[in-house]
């Protein structure tokens, strides 16, 4: 049974915040122990959470800019009081942006076709496997 939620709290066991192009949501969370979706957007989520964690999207980036000079595909701290971060692996902006949260990162690899790496797999600590 598919489980589709209207909201999401990010909590730390939140692993990534994957787009979906589907009519009755936009975002498959995964978790350490679970998989289900939302109808927001990945974006919007994380938005939202950095709301709960008492700042804005805009004011958590800005910060992070100005702190590391990073001006693209910039990690955003969500939660300071729950230790919880994520960083995008496109422009937040673009539909197939990911969020993947650090934390639960066993390893980041190159997969490779004919000698050529053409895109990446990250393994997480829950032996989930997501190819970017």
């Amino acid at each position: 049974m598919t489980t589709i939620l209207d909201h999401y709290d990010i909590q730390p066991v939140t692993v990534a915040l994957v787009p979906v192009k589907h009519t009755d949501y936009c975002t498959m969370v995964i978790e350490t122990d679970r998989t289900f979706y939302v109808k927001k957007p990945p974006l919007q989520i994380i938005k939202d959470a950095c709301l709960q964690g008492y700042s804005t999207y805009d004011g958590r980036r800005n910060a992070i800019i100005h702190i590391t000079g990073y001006k693209r595909k910039v990690p955003i701290l969500i939660n300071l009081r729950l230790k919880i971060f994520a960083f995008p692996t496109l422009s937040p902006e673009q539909f197939e942006c990911i969020w993947i949260f650090p934390p639960h990162i066993i390893s980041i690899k190159a997969s490779t076709s004919k000698g050529k790496s053409i895109q990446s797999v990250i393994t997480f600590k829950n032996g989930q496997k997501l190819l970017l």
